[in-house]
């Protein structure tokens, strides 16, 4: 998975880059099908605000999450797309896996 990393008003560490890394690790052990992500962090006032666009096959999922920590609005953010990515992968099971139902002709 390819992860684009964008900061306004606030300079991307290291330490910034790593965590988002790993934590959106997790959401492709959840779906192996997300191609890329584009993470924007910025700080407007006392909010650090973290969002992201998700692309994988077939949708885009989008989220954002405000907290008065960066690292606590990536936390938010990874936990609000990971239930995205559950959802989007259960609907797609469901769809594959449902049968039509045999109406029984007189």
């Amino acid at each position: 998975m390819q992860i684009n990393l964008t900061g306004h008003h606030i300079e991307i560490t290291d330490s910034l880059r790593n965590y988002v890394t790993e934590k959106m690790g997790k959401l492709e052990r959840h779906f192996d099908k997300v191609s890329n992500t584009h993470v924007i962090l910025s700080v407007e006032k006392d909010t650090h605000k973290a969002e992201a666009t998700v692309h994988m096959s077939g949708n885009d999922i989008f989220a954002e999450a405000h907290e008065a920590d960066m690292y606590a609005s990536i936390d938010a953010l990874v936990d609000k797309l990971d239930r995205q990515v559950k959802k989007y992968k259960e609907k797609l099971k469901n769809h594959l896996h449902h049968k039509p139902v045999e109406v029984p002709q007189d």
